[in-house]
């Protein structure tokens, strides 16, 4: 029995989502709703089949499962509205704009029962299912820690010049959007993390987002986890995260090239997909469907969300 979906926010990632919902036999994105309607427009031109809604309420009203793609500034607001209306909610991260209020969300979101999970992509990838096997296995060795790297020319970058929030330090900024889902990856091997020490740069302008960080995390055992990341110059996007293990280290780049180390060069594990995104997200769908029907599933919780958040929010604290 397919769900019916409601998509609020028709940005990057809500028409993204629509696009692959529309294709997994298991989601029907039919009820969407944004307050921009050059966004609503461009949402139909991508699917006729979906319908623009009157009002955001409209929209949670007709569905099963609510999609939360909207800013953070506002995601308090639709998310309570899903769950007191018993619909299940998928969204993304963070809660909101600053630690106190989505502490408070949380708490408010665990007095309803209804399936709620947040986006992080990698957490239904054979990349971090398969690093995991290994690290259970003995393969890579004893644990050393994990190094993130991530450089872009320009932030936000190309793609998602439309997502204007995402070059101001209110809610923006690649440590919240790109460097969490590394974290995320991290405490999935480690476990809970907390900050050392971290060092971030703002620009002159004091509404612009970071554009550098250097940090130290650690976990229970003392291991180091070692952020860089730097905007500006001419140099390409980078997205590494390595895991060190004694044995051999396990690298994964953009999101979905998983490569190993045992002494030469790293060495990619399997054939690149021809739509990365595509698996992925088919991926993370197949998870949905298993938290909606309440079976195990490997979709990041609130709770690991939060702690993130958390992490992200001290990291660029630190000036």
């Amino acid at each position: 029995m397919s769900e019916n979906v409601a998509i609020i926010g028709l940005g990057i990632m809500g028409t993204r989502m629509l696009k692959y919902m529309r294709i997994h036999e298991e989601f029907n994105p039919n009820y969407l709703w944004d307050p921009n309607p050059i966004a609503c427009e461009n949402a139909i031109k991508q699917d006729g089949r979906s319908q623009i809604m009157k009002n955001v309420d409209d929209a949670i009203d007709k569905a099963d499962l609510v999609y939360l793609a909207c800013p953070p500034t506002v995601r308090e607001m639709y998310a309570m509205k899903t769950v007191k209306m018993g619909k299940a909610l998928f969204l993304e991260k963070p809660f909101g704009i600053n630690v106190h209020d989505s502490k408070k969300l949380i708490e408010k979101l665990k007095n309803y029962d209804v399936p709620i999970a947040v986006n992080f992509t990698q957490a239904s990838g054979v990349a971090l299912a398969d690093l995991l096997e290994s690290k259970k296995n003995g393969e890579m060795g004893e644990m050393l820690g994990v190094d993130i790297i991530v450089t872009y020319p320009f932030w936000p970058r190309q793609w998602q010049k439309e997502a204007d929030w995402l070059r101001f330090k209110k809610e923006g900024g690649m440590t919240r959007e790109v460097i969490s889902h590394f974290i995320f990856f991290t405490e999935r091997v480690l476990g809970p993390l907390k900050v050392i020490w971290a060092k971030t740069t703002y620009p002159k302008d004091p509404v612009l987002c970071e554009t550098a960080v250097l940090a130290k995390l650690e976990n229970k055992d003392g291991l180091p986890v070692n952020i860089f990341a730097s905007v500006g110059g001419m140099q390409p996007d980078r997205q590494e995260f390595t895991v060190k293990g004694s044995k051999a280290s396990r690298k994964v780049a953009e999101f979905y090239k998983d490569s190993i180390f045992t002494g030469d060069t790293f060495i990619p594990l399997r054939e690149e997909p021809e739509d990365p995104r595509a698996v992925s997200l088919k991926a993370q769908l197949d998870n949905l469907v298993l938290k909606l029907n309440y079976k195990p599933n490997s979709l990041a919780t609130i709770d690991e969300a939060f702690r993130v958040q958390k992490l992200v929010e001290e990291i660029l604290s630190k000036t």
